[in-house]
């Protein structure tokens, strides 16, 4: 019999020596690898008279200069680094701000400083989803990158159910969408379909740049450059994939659960 106790004893004392896994966020700031590249810091003062490097490194157009002023869309952009690397002005770098959500596009268009609270808080969505809110998640022709870090939300580290948001597996049993992908051709139906499925009132949420703009692909004829013209858009969050963190914090902050 003692045998037949073993293997349990051996897994709890490994639980106990694990200790608490889910992170304090947003208790605690999360803690980033080096390399993250979070807000871009745009310092217009610095950008030099004919001087285009940052313009021709972005993949994206996501950098316009006009008359010597710069400014970024961070709907476009793949925060890939590029601009800063050949930017030998300094007029382009990267913080480690992870808080990159807002609620309309217009806030996605970068000139000088970005404010990390560019989520404005409908009072109708916190009183009607503040405490539970059900998403469907649709991969509409993503690479599965924002998707595999959206999923990730679901695990111990985040544990995305305690703050009352779970994702669900049918759209009538969920209150909004949730978009990733640049919206192929043969996904668009299928998205329209899904949305119009979620009972009235619901919220849509649109993860990474491809969801946002088309990203990488924007301009493809197999692509509607996003989800943008599609439906009112609740939240936007950027990246190419945003940290699970970048997206927890816009969740949170579309649901007045953050200050």
């Amino acid at each position: 019999m003692i045998y037949e106790e073993l293997p349990m004893l051996k897994i709890l004392k490994a639980r106990f020596n694990q200790g608490y896994r889910t992170a304090r966020y947003p208790k605690e700031a999360p803690k980033l690898p080096d390399l993250f590249l979070g807000v871009p810091v745009l310092k217009p003062q610095n950008c030099s008279s004919g001087c285009s490097q940052c313009l021709d490194s972005c993949p994206t157009d996501a950098i316009t200069l006009d008359k010597g002023r710069i400014s970024l869309d961070l709907g476009r952009c793949i925060f890939c680094g590029a601009c800063a690397d050949f930017c030998s002005q300094g007029a382009i770098s990267f913080s480690h701000e992870h808080q990159l959500a807002v609620s309309s596009r217009e806030d996605l268009i970068l000139t000088g400083e970005y404010s990390k609270l560019g989520v404005k808080l409908d009072q109708e969505i916190k009183r009607v989803f503040g405490r539970s809110l059900k998403l469907r998640q649709v991969s509409a022709g993503g690479c599965n990158a924002c998707e595999a870090d959206t999923n990730v939300l679901n695990t111990l580290v985040y544990d995305l159910g305690r703050f009352g948001i779970q994702f669900v597996a049918s759209p009538r049993h969920a209150d909004g969408i949730l978009i990733t992908g640049p919206v192929t051709v043969n996904m668009r139906e299928a998205l329209l379909k899904t949305y119009n499925a979620i009972p009235a009132p619901k919220i849509v949420i649109l993860v990474g740049a491809c969801a946002i703009s088309g990203g990488i692909f924007a301009g493809h004829p197999e692509t509607n450059d996003g989800a943008t013209d599609l439906f009112k858009i609740d939240l936007f969050i950027p990246g190419c994939p945003p940290h699970p963190y970048t997206i927890l914090d816009g969740l949170l902050r579309l649901l007045g659960k953050l200050t």
